[in-house]
Formats: structure tokens, sequence, C-alpha cells
């Protein structure tokens, strides 16, 4: 069964002057991922205004036990978040959408006014507690456990698809 989708006809980036922030943990070198984000980065400024932050991966982290890693990351976190943000964490207990639900999702955030919408993806030992009191909502891309490199590939292409979805551009097959 197929919802309806409401479709705006004017450019999404100057009616609802939303962005969409994903912050990632540390960087990757795998050319592949960085070519296959770097094609969807760019599919995304079309629709919308899309930013990035990668945090640096902790020095001498083999020192630090998972707790302490997730405190200093959750340190980097919050100097890229504002009190005004909705966050949102990619997590494996977070809620599993189609790619249908995922773009009435994005519309629901966009009609709702906020100004920037962060997505968050986590460091190999996911969030500290202050991180998750922080947010606002959890989302999973599968019950599948992913890198969190792959993660920033396998979200840019389901973002673009919910846009395309939304302009009700042929992309999505359904």
């Amino acid at each position: 069964m197929c919802k309806k989708i409401i479709v705006f006809s004017q450019d999404y980036k100057t009616k609802f002057k939303m962005k969409i922030t994903l912050i990632l943990n540390g960087k990757t070198e795998d050319d592949y991922i960085l070519k296959g984000f770097s094609i969807y980065e760019q599919r995304l400024k079309h629709y919308i205004a899309f930013d990035t932050i990668i945090i640096p991966g902790l020095k001498n982290a083999k020192a630090l036990d998972f707790e302490q890693q997730k405190k200093k990351e959750a340190e980097l976190i919050f100097k890229n978040i504002q009190p005004s943000d909705k966050v949102i964490l990619l997590d494996e207990n977070g809620k599993e959408y189609s790619s249908i639900e995922f773009s009435e999702l994005i519309q629901k955030q966009m009609n709702s006014g906020i100004k920037n919408l962060v997505f968050v993806v986590g460091g190999p030992y996911g969030f500290s507690d202050d991180v998750y009191a922080r947010a606002n909502g959890k989302l999973s891309l599968s019950k599948m456990t992913f890198s969190h490199q792959m993660v920033r590939l396998f979200f840019s292409e389901q973002l673009y698809r919910s846009m395309t979805i939304l302009k009700n551009e042929p992309y999505h097959h359904q």
C-alpha cells in the first residue's frame, strides 16, 4: 500500500529553508565510499541545504575505555549542534523506516518549521548517555550492523531517494 506524498512545486531550498546536517565520526580513506558519498552529496544540494561535519577520530583511543571514548566523542558532537537543532541519531536500536516512510519523516520536519535537522553517525561503540539524552529521535538503517563509514553512503543515498520521492521524480520505483 503506497501512501500519497504531498509534492510542492517550489524549490525546497527556498520554500522550507530547512538545512540537513550529517555529523560523521571520523574520516574514511576508502575511495569507493568517498566517491559514492560525494555523488549523493552533490545530488542533494539540488533539493535542500545539506552540510556534512566530520568530527576527528580520537587520538590515543586505545588508551581509553569504551565509555571514555563515547564521552570524548560526545564533546565533539555537542560542539557542532545548537539548542534549536532537531537531532536524530543513526542507531541500531532506532526506528526503521521504508524509503517512503523516511521521505514522509523528512516532509514532516520540513513542514514543522525547524531550521536544522541534524543526523549523527556515532563511533564504533555508539553514543554516550548524554548524546542519547539530547537526541530527539533514533533512526536505524537496518537490523544489520554497518561500519560507520558505510553508513554515510547508505544514509546519503536514502536521503537523496527521499528528496526524489517528495518531488515525485522517477528515481524510486514503487
